[in-house]
């Protein structure tokens, strides 16, 4: 088979297992699964939520790269590497539907671990210097922030001895009471470094900007929309334990320390920031800090709120980034301007998502994060809302600064014209929907949301 002959059947094979996968999410909703598997695969409330991003994203981003690397290999790159990132893309699928659809903590391990390895090939697609040192901070670090998360899980099975508990969530919540104290603890801090090095917590963030920089933009999409989720998921679940163990205080006060340090770290390379693609790297290290601040003052709702309005957010931002790349030839905020004049469409999108991400109303985060400052001076955390403003205050001017600098002036000549609808309407559907769900958030969105939050409290 020729060359323009396999690349048909790779992105047919890759549409074609995203349609799947969405009609099995959604099957989800409507119909009951035969309880074959236990706890080894359950989608509970808080698992469905990422479930659904997992799907929506994932089809969205397939989409895009149909149209996104043949003008690569025309403007930039070949596209040798299609079989491995077809490939490695569907594995990345199944490894992040795994661990959305589990409740046993250690097939939880497992499947973070799996979507490590599917996704470090695709950081390296490029295959050139700098994409395979990214490739191997990624490996690296990760796989070492994997390791310390097994201890935790080492420490919370060994809390469970003499107590007849299992490893899956609803049995370890379940004697939860029981659970040695002291072993939890040092379980839950374990956990808490190791998955929220893979989370993108500061202080072990560091693998992010560079492989956010140096992925293909539709896998940095996925890195900071679906990847960061499943290890955020892999957080909550042993938060849920603590909270049914009554240290709920102690891991909550853990997470809003370590998601301050992350706002704070976000907010000091966020001014120097002078490469777009690491702007928006940085970017995600400040909001997995807002999710983690949110999560540990008890603002459940208002934290998976965000977690939908980052996802969406930061995918249209990469998608969006990726035609600019194309466009400019650069990633230097510097030597990209008057977007808006030079494709408007793209410039709209970017500037839309751009004011998403820092807050401004009506988009959708500026609500998740009006509701947990609100949730959070009501439960007396004056200080920690006070860092929480003061620091989100710094990133939106530092932020703006370089988009708008992007967005405005004169007008480029480019060798490139208009770009094709394929790289366009992706962008533009999540575009549409983070504005539309901050006008009005569907009812159903919300009773996901709901149960969600309510599940991370059921003793």
């Amino acid at each position: 088979m020729k060359g323009e002959g396999r690349r048909y059947v790779r992105r047919k094979i890759l549409i074609s297992g995203a349609l799947l996968h969405n009609i099995g999410t959604v099957s989800v909703l409507f119909f009951r699964w035969p309880d074959i598997f236990g706890d080894y695969i359950n989608i509970d409330g808080v698992g469905l939520i990422f479930l659904f991003l997992i799907s929506s994203i994932f089809t969205l981003v397939a989409f895009y790269s149909l149209g996104y690397f043949p003008l690569k290999r025309k403007v930039v790159e070949d596209e040798s590497g299609g079989h491995v990132y077809v490939s490695c893309m569907l594995f990345f699928l199944t490894a992040m539907t795994l661990s959305a659809s589990t409740t046993h903590i250690g097939l939880l391990w497992i499947a973070i671990e799996a979507t490590t390895l599917a996704s470090a090939p695709l950081v390296y697609y490029r295959q050139n210097k700098r994409s395979l040192e990214a490739a191997w901070k990624y490996l690296l670090i990760c796989s070492v922030g994997i390791a310390i998360a097994l201890l935790g899980v080492f420490f919370v099975a060994a809390s469970t001895r003499g107590t007849g508990a299992e490893l899956s969530l609803s049995s370890l919540m379940a004697h939860a009471k029981e659970l040695d104290p002291d072993l939890l603890r040092i379980g839950f801090i374990l956990v808490l470094v190791g998955f929220g090095t893979k989370m993108g917590l500061a202080p072990l963030h560091n693998w992010l900007p560079d492989a956010h920089s140096e992925a293909p933009s539709p896998i940095s999409a996925l890195l900071s929309g679906t990847l960061l989720n499943c290890a955020l998921l892999g957080i909550l679940r042993f938060y849920q334990i603590c909270i049914s163990a009554g240290l709920g205080g102690f891991a909550g006060r853990l997470l809003v320390v370590f998601g301050l340090i992350s706002l704070f770290v976000a907010a000091v390379f966020i001014f120097h920031q002078k490469d777009y693609k690491r702007l928006l790297a940085y970017s995600s290290v400040e909001h997995m800090g807002i999710i983690a601040v949110g999560f540990g003052i008890g603002a459940d709702f208002a934290s998976f709120l965000h977690v939908v309005g980052h996802s969406l957010t930061k995918t249209l931002l990469f998608l969006t980034a990726g035609n600019i790349l194309v466009l400019y030839r650069t990633k230097m905020v510097s030597e990209v301007s008057g977007l808006l004049k030079t494709s408007a469409p793209t410039g709209i999108m970017f500037l839309m998502g751009s004011l998403a991400i820092v807050g401004l109303p009506p988009f959708l985060p500026f609500i998740s994060e009006f509701l947990i400052l609100r949730d959070g001076i009501s439960g007396g955390n004056v200080i920690a809302m006070t860092l929480y403003l003061v620091f989100l205050g710094v990133i939106f001017v530092t932020m703006s600064r370089s988009v708008l600098r992007m967005v405005q002036g004169k007008k480029k000549e480019l060798i490139w014209g208009e770009l094709p609808k394929m790289v366009l309407v992706p962008p533009m559907i999540l575009a549409m929907a983070v504005l539309l769900a901050g006008l009005y958030l569907p009812r159903y969105v919300s009773i996901l949301l709901e149960n969600a939050a309510r599940m991370m409290n059921i003793l």
